[in-house]
């Protein structure tokens, strides 16, 4: 039998666990565990039964790579621990912006220490990231627009929790056509919080400054939460000379758990790349795929 990856998950939210169910399924993965900073005498297993443990030496097996199942704006520190030890990462990072930064960032860690780093390996950015760049080969010429939703946004609805004196928060997707978007803001705060200050907070918030943001302050925000999302692409443009060439791409989608799957798939190709940091566009989509090349290439061509 081949030898099996080892990997282990460094948090343990939604994502977190979308990834060990996707690391289960895989025949080509074996899960160590999860690393996580608490762990209660009460949890010190999964329900499907991997070890939680607070530092990867509690193991006692080095993993391959980590699936760092983070809120984004934690990634940029935590990444370059794991790189260190020679351990390659795939990250969900979602902020737009700064990706360009952190590739270059994390790219000299990974080849000082001899390993790879896939960022942004989610759905957007991630798996999108990928049909957009194939729809730009298509069609060189043009306009892509990339809609979201209506669904729950990982990113921003964790980008709200982070905020001082928020309870827990859902944070939905409208999309409004040619890549503008709306976003619902449901916000439960901690007794005696300034409502104006919370808003205010969520307003300046990168997430949130460039799109029309409606924040409500609820009582319960379970109740509102659906974890499902889409997206709408549409691309027209000019293959050669010819134009009002036309091509779009549809997903509804589960949110935690593609983005899990994404990850595992990219900790897959990251053990076959050079050292260094890569995005998603950059992975060659036959090494996001378990077994041999040529298997894949006489079913998929």
């Amino acid at each position: 039998m081949e030898h099996k990856i080892k990997a282990v998950i460094v948090g343990y939210g939604h994502i977190g666990a979308a990834a060990e169910q996707a690391l289960l399924s895989a025949s080509d993965f074996e899960l160590l565990g999860v690393v996580r900073r608490r762990v209660s005498q009460e949890e010190r297993y999964t329900r499907y039964g991997s070890p939680m443990v607070h530092s990867v030496a509690e193991l006692g097996t080095t993993p391959q790579v980590a699936l760092l199942t983070l809120p984004s704006r934690l990634v940029p520190s935590a990444a370059p621990e794991w790189l260190r030890k020679g351990i390659a990462t795939v990250d969900s990072f979602d902020i737009h912006s700064d990706i360009p930064a952190l590739r270059r960032s994390l790219a000299a860690e990974a080849k000082a220490h001899g390993t790879t780093a896939i960022l942004s390996a989610g759905w957007d950015p991630g798996s999108d990231s990928m049909i957009r760049t194939l729809l730009e080969a298509m069609m060189p010429k043009g306009l892509t627009y990339t809609n979201f939703g209506p669904g729950m946004s990982m990113g921003h609805s964790v980008a709200v929790k982070m905020i001082e004196d928020v309870r827990d928060a859902l944070s939905v997707t409208i999309p409004l056509g040619t890549g503008l978007h709306r976003r619902m803001v449901y916000v439960a705060l901690n007794e005696g919080a300034s409502e104006e200050a919370v808003r205010e907070a969520i307003l300046r918030d990168p997430y949130f400054v460039h799109d029309e943001t409606h924040v409500s302050f609820v009582k319960d925000v379970d109740s509102l939460r659906d974890q499902g999302h889409a997206v709408h692409m549409i691309r027209k443009g000019v293959s050669g000379d010819t134009h009002n060439q036309l091509a779009s791409f549809d997903m509804t989608i589960n949110n935690p758990a593609l983005t899990g799957q994404i990850m595992v798939a990219a900790a897959r190709a990251a053990l076959r790349m050079p050292s260094g940091a890569y995005t998603l566009p950059e992975v060659a989509p036959i090494d996001l795929l378990p077994g041999y090349r040529e298997e894949w290439i006489e079913r998929l061509c």
